[in-house]
């Protein structure tokens, strides 16, 4: 006689009650993103109309991200799941304070780029698809921002992946195509890794909803392969974020796309990977991020000094602040490294400024290049007395980017320094402020070459199209928006930081994450 065999009554886990109307802005920025990016591609024919739908788009994108970080803010974290199954059996997006901080940072990274556009891509471009493209991008991003199921974070990081190697080879030029093509296969293997990983993490914990792995990682820490994990899931994020010794493809790449291109990149993607690492390793394996601390360490200390050195002896500024953006992920590496509140706190700060700052930073090469004649620090001279407001302009940008007061990149520093010395970890602290040093005399040398000493002879302003004459808002209004940003973070900092210590609180200690998915108790 057979015997009987075990059923599962699923009716249980399916969702009666109506869902929350807040609950669906968890939910919406993704929806709102992959709805206005058809519509753009559909309207390929219409360039011009294109733009000017986009540019409202991005700017709602900011308002619906905007009302969820309020809500975040307000109320704590909130759950919206697919398909009315409960987890962890559907599929959730769960919005933390960190996740609410990262997506609205990016949204206004991009709507300044999206107005950028408007001069920098022209109308071939746009038939060829940016803004669509840049759409999906945003889809990309704010759902790995905002999903609790660790294989759909995956997911974005495919949506992202295929838009951004779209930009990148948007013109089609030679050293476009080299670039992406660097780009491509080093992100590609990052996400393989990232795959397997979550193959393995399935195979171990039964379950891809994150705050269930949290939750049953204790129990399973003694039969699980719980280091390997961390070990893979940190080269993975790693690669993405462009951290040492895995960061050259970042300065290969981000250099051939078209300026917009370039900042959106440098605002946005490298932070998803230290978002996702940040999301992994401080989340849902704290205890295997404690014992990879010395190894993160020495990972976040060469990425800033080798980040700094290659940005002392670049001569073209694009790369040169291509070794800027991998100099900062050091910063938020040491954070995570440092772990504690103090430590991820002043991880979360310096992604969210350096979210805002990178974005300005490639913004202003753009208008460098336009006012010079090109990117290069040789053939550069005279824009001091071109312009001296865009010259006070850079000078604010570029010592935020030195980590000096009073911008914003003097807070998260103070606070990975102190947070370093407390646990001993001087080196750490020292590498920092070497870091800043060494960034500080390649900004001043980039200065002096290109803003102080008197224009070349040979100097050719690069001539603006007729539309960007009449316009020239569009560059200079998202530059100038941005910059306030920067200083605004660095002379108010006061709610910023509460907020950062409140999404750093939320990782270290996520029972207000756990409750907003299994509200009764953890499922079985």
């Amino acid at each position: 006689m057979a015997a009987p065999t075990a059923t599962v009554d699923l009716s249980a886990a399916l969702i009666t009650a109506p869902v929350p109307i807040g609950h669906w802005l968890a939910i919406l920025p993704v929806a709102h993103c992959i709805t206005l990016g058809a519509v753009l591609l559909m309207l390929r024919g219409y360039p011009r109309l294109q733009a000017w739908l986009a540019i409202p788009g991005l700017a709602a994108l900011a308002l619906i991200d905007a009302a969820l970080l309020a809500k975040v803010a307000a109320d704590g974290p909130l759950t919206m799941v697919m398909g009315r199954w409960l987890p962890p059996f559907g599929i959730a997006f769960t919005v933390d304070l960190f996740g609410a901080l990262m997506a609205f940072t990016a949204a206004l990274a991009a709507l300044a780029g999206g107005i950028y556009a408007l001069a920098d891509i022209g109308e071939s471009g746009r038939r060829y698809g940016f803004f669509p493209l840049l759409m999906l991008l945003m889809a990309g991003v704010t759902g790995a921002f905002l999903t609790g199921d660790i294989f759909n974070l995956y997911v974005w990081f495919e949506v992202l992946l295929i838009s951004s190697f779209g930009l990148i080879i948007l013109g089609s030029e030679r050293e476009q195509i080299d670039g992406a093509l660097k780009y491509a296969v080093l992100n590609l293997i990052a996400t393989t890794l990232f795959l397997v990983g979550v193959g393995i993490l399935y195979a171990a914990f039964g379950t891809l909803n994150m705050a269930d792995i949290a939750a049953k990682a204790a129990d399973l820490r003694g039969t699980a392969p719980l280091m390997t994990l961390a070990s893979l899931f940190l080269l993975a994020f790693g690669m993405k974020a462009a951290a040492f010794p895995v960061n050259f493809w970042l300065p290969a790449a981000y250099h051939t796309p078209r300026i917009v291109v370039s900042a959106l990149f440098a605002g946005l993607l490298t932070k998803v990977g230290i978002y996702a690492l940040i999301r992994v390793m401080v989340m849902l394996l704290p205890m295997e991020r404690q014992e990879l601390s010395p190894v993160i360490a020495l990972a976040a200390a060469a990425t800033i000094v080798v980040g700094a050195l290659g940005a002392l002896a670049e001569n073209d500024i694009r790369r040169l602040f291509g070794y800027v953006v991998i100099s900062g992920i050091g910063n938020m590496l040491a954070g995570v490294a440092l772990g504690g509140p103090g430590g991820i706190s002043g991880a979360v700060f310096y992604a969210l400024h350096s979210m805002v700052l990178m974005t300005a930073l490639y913004l202003a090469a753009g208008e460098i290049a336009r006012r010079g004649g090109g990117f290069s620090l040789s053939a550069l001279g005279g824009l001091y007395r071109q312009s001296g407001g865009f010259t006070a302009l850079s000078l604010v940008l570029f010592l935020a980017a030195c980590g000096l007061p009073p911008f914003s990149g003097f807070w998260p520093k103070v606070i990975l320094v102190k947070a370093s010395l407390d646990l001993g970890a001087w080196w750490l602290a020292a590498s920092i402020l070497l870091g800043g040093f060494l960034t500080t005399i390649a900004f001043g040398r980039l200065f002096l070459l290109a803003y102080w000493r008197p224009a070349p002879m040979t100097l050719t302003p690069i001539a603006l199209s007729p539309t960007a004459l009449r316009a020239r808002w569009r560059t200079g209004l998202p530059l100038a928006a941005l910059t306030a940003l920067v200083v605004g973070f660095g002379i108010l900092p006061e709610q910023l930081l509460a907020l950062s210590q409140s999404a750093a609180a939320g990782l270290v200690d996520p029972q207000a994450y756990l409750h907003s998915v299994f509200p009764e108790g953890r499922a079985p």
